[in-house]
């Protein structure tokens, strides 16, 4: 990514926390907190309890989700209870951990925008 588009994503990354500190009163920990919020929303049922098991399957469908926006993964359907099931459609490109934070930022970035009206 071009320095430029890196300073964009800072940018609308520090609006999105501060929308979503607004929204939940609390600023989110990480980039997994986001994540696991976006599962959760994906899921449908709401906030229930969830085991460790079903916090980590959340955040896997966020980022299936969110990086389906550039055709990673495709959404296969719905077990028998709701949940979402994703399959890998494109291979990720291999890259360091700056890297591929920067590209799930943008991805989580461009779910809020398509799915939300949080950055309007």
């Amino acid at each position: 990514m071009e320095n430029e588009e890196l300073e964009n994503i800072k940018i609308e990354w520090s609006r999105l926390i501060g929308a979503l500190t607004e929204v939940f009163d609390k600023q989110p920990s990480d980039l997994n907190s986001i994540l696991f919020m976006i599962g959760v929303q994906e899921l449908g049922k709401g906030p229930i309890p969830f085991s460790k098991e079903e916090k980590q399957d959340l955040i896997h469908i966020a980022t299936c989700k969110v990086l389906s926006y550039s055709g990673y993964y495709e959404l296969e359907g719905l077990d028998q209870e709701g949940w979402p099931h994703w399959k890998l459609v494109k291979k990720i490109p291999s890259m360091d951990l700056l890297a591929q934070e920067q590209l799930m930022r943008w991805h989580v970035l461009e779910y809020f925008k398509q799915e939300t009206d949080l950055l309007d």
